[in-house]
């Protein structure tokens, strides 16, 4: 039937182009119109049968249970590729991580072979007739959750190529675990791991591989504590019961952006401690606003540190963090213990002051008492500077100390790597 319409398109346009004897001129042009037009309509409609007639032929002794290559012992060699949409987050407390991404790969299937008609490059296949198509057993093996993008299709795409080649993408969100060494937190850097197995094929049937370019970004993907600095990809065969299947890996190099760590936590956590020094520049009498200033910062270092680790996970090791909220809340607690020693120095002969001139003698009270009391002064006052002292040396010592423990602690938590935590 097809031949027959082409057949008759053919004349019509030969006759059309033979030019009569006699005639209008106006009828012949028409009819080379006519003829030209025909044939482009035959020809359309022909390459639309063409590729319903290729599918139908592919399919009608396809089975897309069993592997190419199944019958002659040869794997089949899938290449896999990421493009990353983008890092949704990234949570310390459970320890893993949630990724936007496509899965893109590649396997020649030489059952689906045929030949192309007119221009055709590639067939392209509906998610519907995917199903019908063997794809390779791809899974994740630190996947917590995982989703294939169902809006307002399913987000898959499938290309047959002439010579078998089959190119298949989906767009996956998924969220996987990442065990994170969070000694130097927030001064750290973290590795976390993607990583892909064949569930069921071992490598005599299926060999995963990286693609030629293993991993591309988009170009606006960014995070919002993190810089990803490098992706590195790996081939990590594993063997499970005397059974080796195809393993395959990627490692994305995390480095925290301090940023908002200075901000919120150690910015206040400063002003802070150098609030808990201005009591060392009160009177020593100022009992009443001494105490008040101790007792603010102290409860208020305590709320600061414990909203600090509030998104931390209860680990057994010693965090960066941990060693500065404790010792920014020993210094603030220092500060109070420092004006309860300048109070009981203050005070301490005051009552002994007042005890030994309650057994003097009331026959020698009008000229022993300007003595006594003279004596009594003399020795309050003494104890009175040795207060004066304290907080005068405490104006020194405790930002001295605080400044060495800082330059200790950065120098320390910059450059220092740790071995990785148990």
């Amino acid at each position: 039937m097809v031949l027959l319409i082409v057949a008759t398109a053919l004349c019509t346009c030969l006759a059309a182009l033979l030019r009569p004897v006699s005639g209008d001129i106006t009828m012949f042009s028409n009819a080379r119109a006519f003829g030209i037009y025909f044939l482009c309509m035959v020809a359309m409609g022909y390459a639309e049968n063409a590729r319903e007639n290729i599918l139908t032929e592919i399919f009608s002794e396809y089975d897309g249970k069993i592997p190419p290559n199944y019958d002659n012992d040869i794997p089949v060699k899938s290449s896999v590729q990421f493009y990353i949409i983008g890092i949704d987050s990234i949570n310390e407390a459970t320890m893993d991580f949630s990724m936007t991404f496509f899965v893109r790969q590649r396997w020649v299937d030489k059952r689906l072979n045929y030949t192309p008609v007119f221009n055709m490059t590639r067939l392209e296949l509906d998610t519907r007739r995917m199903a019908d198509v063997w794809v390779p057993d791809l899974y994740f093996v630190n996947e917590k959750k995982a989703d294939v993008h169902q809006v307002t299709v399913p987000n898959k795409l499938m290309h047959i190529y002439p010579d078998g080649l089959v190119v298949y993408s989906m767009r996956v969100t998924a969220t996987f675990s990442c065990t994170m060494d969070l000694q130097k937190y927030p001064l750290d850097d973290q590795r976390c791991n993607i990583i892909l197995e064949s569930y069921g094929y071992s490598t005599e049937t299926l060999l995963m591989r990286w693609h030629q370019t293993p991993v591309e970004k988009s170009d606006n993907l960014q995070l919002p504590q993190f810089d990803l600095q490098n992706i590195t990809e790996y081939i990590c065969d594993v063997t499970y019961a005397s059974v080796t299947y195809t393993c395959l890996k990627l490692e994305l190099y995390l480095h925290r952006n301090l940023g908002y760590y200075i901000i919120q936590v150690y910015v206040p956590s400063v002003l802070i401690v150098i609030l808990s020094w201005v009591s060392f520049w009160l009177n020593v009498d100022s009992t009443p606003a001494r105490i008040s200033l101790g007792l603010l910062t102290v409860l208020t270092m305590t709320t600061q540190s414990q909203g600090a680790k509030a998104s931390l996970p209860r680990v057994s090791y010693v965090k960066a963090i941990d060693i500065w909220m404790s010792t920014c809340l020993f210094f603030v607690f220092a500060a109070l213990i420092e004006f309860a020693y300048v109070n009981v120095l203050s005070r301490v002969d005051q009552r002994r002051g007042k005890s030994v001139m309650s057994n003097m003698n009331e026959a020698k009270e009008e000229d022993d008492e300007k003595e006594k009391g003279k004596l009594c002064c003399f020795k309050n006052l003494e104890d009175r500077e040795r207060a004066r002292l304290v907080d005068k040396i405490s104006r020194l010592l405790f930002p001295a100390i605080f400044v060495i423990f800082n330059i200790v602690y950065w120098l320390v938590y910059v450059f220092w790597e740790p071995s990785p935590a148990p």
